[in-house]
């Protein structure tokens, strides 16, 4: 089962590295087009039409994966019942989203933004859900192919865009068109593996009311997902201006960059936990400590090397944005709580224990709220950094805490003795950079740094020769 799980994340990472490489260049290229004002207008926009898209999507993708890795013969009753189902709901997010605009009195052009974004979230709502099915199956490979494809799509047209005619309403059609490749790659591998008939809604009253009384638990966490990663924007934009918002976009989006890869681990992962969940521990508890185990090889040099170089980092998006470095700079350190969290979390869900997972999501969306609305107006958008950071560490911790009865074999001391000693080859990491940025400059360190931190991992018996064959290409 490991090395099923080791495969599909395999695939989704070398597609979601090559994706978000491209996403990343064309947003900072955005940025240093657009300037931090309509930046700011842009992201606001997208960010309002993201915590809508919880609506249109209400965990029943979550559900669906679900059900199809426990038993795939469900497929062809549950797909049309689930795609009814999201047609209401996709309404009702698109009509949210754009009445949130104007009850927030924004500018018309943020406005116009959000309607037009709503085709996104449509489109989004409809191709995430085939992707879940196709997760159910364990056939990651077709949406790897699918999410590089659309993102070379958005990124070729709104390049265009940027270079021939800069206007806000053309880069959101871009991400249209990019969403709608991905749509379509989604679909058309669902259609081959259970039928185009399957692809057709059927309204059924129990088997709505069956998919959301599992879908709920699913649904709350997803909200308060969405309501803790997006309401910092909204806080700024009325607390600030929307020029803070597009300082605060880069940090976020140097930060958040990275989350592709616990999140293509966790589309491989989820299903690999639901086969075992309840059925063998041992087997379960290996996967566990092994996710984790990854998800710190990961973050370490990730958020230790970022830290270093984030003054030089933020200058590649323009001298216009560095004002946001401080943010980054602590927005960073997030990516420890997060990465870490995401096994846990698929362990709770896949487990059943989703409204678990949903109250902890709940608490850290109010501690998140709270700390935003009392220290952006005290200190600015570094504020909403601090605020994250305290709400990631509270769910991590939270999440920790009900391990054990799940796996009551769980030991908290090996997975210390795990994770503590990458942190620390991390941190020294970071004090090699930090001495020898001034005399080599920041590119030639970066590789200095990943040497330095391969080192120690193998020093440490962190990271073993051995440890390859996690990461092999057969079961």
């Amino acid at each position: 089962m490991t090395g099923q799980v080791a495969k599909n994340a395999l695939y989704l990472t070398v597609a979601s590295v090559g994706q978000k490489i491209i996403a990343f260049v064309y947003f900072l290229f955005l940025a240093r087009v657009m300037m931090p004002d309509l930046t700011g207008q842009y992201f606001l926009a997208l960010s309002i039409m993201t915590m809508y898209s919880v609506i249109a999507e209400f965990g029943i993708t979550s559900v669906t994966t679900r059900e199809i890795a426990k038993d795939p013969t469900q497929a062809p009753q549950l797909i049309p019942h689930a795609l009814a189902l999201k047609l209401p709901l996709m309404t009702v997010a698109v009509v949210g989203a754009i009445l949130t605009g104007r009850f927030l009195g924004y500018e018309p052009e943020v406005q116009t933004l959000i309607a037009i974004s709503s085709v996104v979230l449509v489109i989004d709502a409809l191709q995430v859900f085939f992707y879940g099915v196709l997760r159910g199956f364990q056939a990651l490979q077709y949406e790897a192919v699918g999410i590089f494809s659309g993102m070379m799509t958005t990124a070729i047209l709104g390049g265009l865009v940027l270079v021939f005619a800069p206007s806000l309403p053309l880069l959101v059609v871009a991400l249209i068109a990019g969403s709608s490749v991905n749509l379509l790659v989604s679909s058309h591998r669902v259609a081959r593996r259970v039928g185009w008939k399957t692809l057709i809604p059927r309204w059924s009253a129990r088997d709505a009311k069956t998919i959301m009384r599992m879908a709920f638990p699913f649904a709350l966490a997803a909200i308060f997902v969405k309501v803790y990663s997006y309401i910092d924007s909204i806080f700024i934009s009325k607390f600030l201006d929307t020029t803070a918002v597009g300082l605060y976009a880069i940090a976020y989006k140097f930060t958040y960059a990275f989350q592709f890869l616990p999140l293509a681990f966790v589309a491989a992962l989820y299903p690999g936990m639901s086969a075992v969940a309840g059925k063998d521990d041992v087997a379960l508890n290996r996967i566990l400590l092994r996710s984790m185990w990854y998800m710190a090889i990961l973050s370490a040099p990730i958020v230790f090397g970022l830290y270093a170089i984030a003054p030089e980092a933020i200058l590649l998006a323009g001298d216009g944005y560095a004002g946001a470095t401080a943010v980054l700079q602590a927005l960073v350190f997030v990516l420890i709580p997060i990465f870490l969290d995401f096994p846990i979390g698929a362990l709770l869900n896949a487990s059943g224990k989703q409204t678990t997972k949903t109250a902890i999501m709940g608490v850290t969306m109010v501690i998140n709220i709270v700390l935003n609305a009392v220290l952006i107006p005290q200190v600015g958008i570094l504020g909403a950094g601090w605020a994250a950071l305290a709400s990631f560490v509270f769910m991590f911790a939270a999440g920790l805490f009900y391990i054990p009865k799940v796996i009551p074999t769980f030991s908290f001391m090996h997975l210390l003795r795990t994770i503590l000693p990458i942190y620390l080859v991390g941190l020294i990491m970071l004090v090699v950079v930090i001495i020898l940025k001034p005399l080599v400059g920041w590119i030639p360190v970066v590789l200095i740094g990943g040497v330095v931190y391969l080192i120690g991992l193998l020093l440490t018996g962190s990271f073993k020769l051995s440890d390859l064959y996690y990461l092999k290409l057969k079961r």
